[in-house]
């Protein structure tokens, strides 16, 4: 009879070690289903996040690229203008020559009575030429009176005078000249010291 309850014994165990193999394999099997359920959910999540994450990284490209065109646009559109503003610069230099020669002839020719015909010729032409200048934006810097500006004036000689202050120009040896807002060509004047 031992025997048999050693047999029965051994059964048993037998039926219990597999009863918890089995309990352990379906844990396991059940373990191994939840996990390739929840990397389903994760593998069907990724695509989605991996092209919203490509969509943003897209549209910041595409933004960086709009800002970039509109600054060369932008760039574009004021050198154009600044060209345009300035271009006439190498035309008004070299008329300026003439002027001067037409000053120097009113200059001379001021005082005979014998040229004062001519004389008025001249300065009719002169004052015709200085509108024109000044219709296409050239107009004359004021020096005479004015305090020395190295951005308009060129000092080439100093001078004292009595009852004018230090800096001040006294006389003017030559005219200057702005196109728009830029010096074509400094006043050179005689400043008071």
């Amino acid at each position: 009879m031992e025997k048999k309850n050693e047999t029965i014994n051994e059964e048993e165990l037998k039926e219990t070690e597999d009863t918890e193999e089995e309990n352990t394999l379906s844990e396991e099997t059940e373990e191994t289903i939840e996990d390739s359920n929840s990397e389903e959910v994760e593998e069907e999540k990724d695509p989605v996040e991996l092209l919203e994450e490509k969509l943003e990284k897209e549209e910041n490209k595409y933004l960086k690229l709009y800002a970039e065109f509109e600054n060369y646009k932008r760039r574009s559109r004021e050198e154009a203008e600044r060209n345009n503003k300035y271009k006439n610069q190498s035309l008004a230099t070299d008329l300026l020559s003439v002027l001067d020669n037409l000053e120097r002839a009113l200059q001379e020719t001021g005082d005979s009575e014998s040229f004062e015909s001519l004389h008025k010729g001249v300065e009719m032409v002169y004052k015709d030429f200085l509108n024109k200048l000044e219709v296409n934006g050239i107009t004359q810097i004021q020096a005479l009176d004015e305090p020395f500006d190295p951005n308009y004036h060129q000092a080439v000689m100093a001078e004292s005078k009595d009852g004018v202050e230090a800096g001040i120009v006294i006389e003017e040896l030559q005219k200057g000249y702005l196109l728009k807002d830029r010096v074509i060509r400094p006043s050179m004047v005689k400043v008071s010291e």
